[in-house]
């Protein structure tokens, strides 16, 4: 077996598994986002490495737009002041550079979404928790269950796959999901009723 084929045999069964349990997840996720984002709630995502590129995509889908064009929200990941990052690892220690700032910005009613392969991170378990402490919702996404990320949110998307990459690519269809149902739910609730967002074409 080549290593492609073993690398998108892997993905597909993971697909798989995330249709028949993660999509309906996903898409309420979306629908409850739009809901507190236009009350005006704020998200707040955290992730390292290619899970903080994954924080960030989705931070920016919020600020700008998905597919169709609406309203901008507050969005922030949390990894991309490098300054204050800098300045919090080096006066606080790893673990704090996210809890802080989700103390820092994060209010009652606002959304932290966090993202691990492996669920075990430390600095975005400590966020999970310091975020449900300011009275916000958790949602993650990780790897296989149990991990402390999942035990310290409020809900949990788990993709059970062995590698990290088909985890990681998993949190990105999700990612593009979640986005997507935001979407239709803005144009199907107050903010879109009566004046369709215009489609652009990429």
């Amino acid at each position: 077996m080549t290593v492609a084929r073993s690398h998108l045999d892997a993905l597909r069964s993971a697909l798989d598994t995330f249709e028949d349990v993660g999509t309906r997840r996903v898409e309420a996720w979306g629908a409850r986002l739009a809901a507190r984002l236009s009350a005006g709630a704020r998200l707040l995502t955290v992730g390292n490495g290619g899970s903080a590129a994954h924080a960030e995509h989705l931070a920016s889908e919020m600020v700008g737009r998905y597919f169709e064009d609406r309203p901008p929200f507050s969005a922030i990941a949390l990894h991309v002041d490098g300054s204050a990052v800098s300045a919090l690892v080096n006066d606080y220690g790893v673990e704090e550079m996210f809890t802080r700032q989700v103390r820092a910005h994060g209010r009652a009613g606002d959304v932290l979404v966090a993202f691990s392969t492996s669920g075990r991170s430390p600095n975005v378990v400590a966020a999970a928790s310091a975020a449900t402490g300011r009275g916000m919702e958790v949602w993650s996404l990780t790897g296989g269950l149990p991990n402390p990320l999942a035990e310290a949110s409020t809900e949990v998307l788990a993709v059970p796959a062995p590698r990290t990459a088909t985890v990681q690519e998993v949190h990105q269809v999700a990612i593009h999901l979640l986005c997507a149902a935001f979407d239709r739910a803005l144009l199907d609730g107050p903010v879109g009723a009566g004046s369709r967002a215009r489609r652009l074409v990429p």
